[in-house]
């Protein structure tokens, strides 16, 4: 297993902002459509992994039941929002860092001028598809608060057979698994008796680029905020 994870530090780091700009009620909705499309209709969250996990995203922000039910049936060609697509940006920031950016939008011409205006303003550029994805792996991912039974934790963790277990600090336990094992992996910890604190789909870095100039740091991280507080972006990922 490996050590204290240089991604983990900075998706903690994010999850406060995260929660104010990341979690409206627009990006919540979005996320549910896309994932009843791209589960081929199926609106059973225990059939549609996807689905079952935007839900649950949605009411952790206490997203109105009937909020929920509309964005599940736009998902499947009901009401408005039918020409919803999911599109992935990618770019350079300050510093050469890579950034992907993950976007639901019914405007595919709007989407991408904001994205590209955010950052030319921001002293990056977007790139060609392709030329960033590749120094980021699908996972899955959730977070488990072993308290001071870090190493008792981890050891049961291990034993579900996760791909990958991080200690990241005050007690607080990364675990990774294949995407599509994120929901039983994560059934499986709730089985043993541990509450995951947070579980989702993440663009997890296999290569990272070093920053150690404050001001740059500053830059890369007023990208991402700028990022995601435009409400067609779902999710933002760097790997610095």
């Amino acid at each position: 297993m490996s050590g204290h994870s240089k991604w983990a530090k900075i998706h903690r780091a994010k999850e406060a902002s995260d929660q104010k700009k990341g979690q409206s009620f627009t990006k919540l909705s979005n996320a549910i459509a896309m994932a009843v499309r791209e589960g081929n209709g199926i609106t059973d969250p225990e059939f549609n992994f996807r689905l079952r996990l935007a839900i649950e995203k949605a009411r952790e922000a206490n997203m109105p039941k009937d909020n929920i039910a509309r964005a599940i049936d736009k998902g499947g060609g009901k009401g408005e929002g039918s020409a919803l697509e999911e599109i992935l940006y990618e770019g350079y920031g300050p510093g050469g860092v890579g950034f992907l950016v993950q976007s639901v939008t019914d405007n595919r011409q709007r989407t991408v001028q904001e994205v590209k205006n955010i950052f030319d303003r921001s002293g990056g550029a977007v790139a060609s598809p392709g030329a960033v994805s590749f120094n980021f792996k699908k996972v899955g991912y959730l977070t488990v608060n072993a308290g001071d039974k870090t190493e008792e934790v981890m050891l049961k963790l291990i034993d579900l057979g996760v791909e990958d277990v991080e200690d990241e600090g005050e007690g607080i336990l990364g675990v990774y698994t294949n995407a599509p094992d994120l929901i039983s992996v994560k059934d499986k910890i709730s089985g043993i008796g541990l509450q995951p604190q947070s579980a989702e789909i993440i663009m997890k870095p296999i290569n990272y680029v070093s920053v150690t100039d404050q001001r740059t740091i500053d830059q890369i991280l007023s990208l991402v905020n700028k990022l995601e507080e435009l409400d067609d972006i779902q999710k933002v990922f760097v790997n610095f």
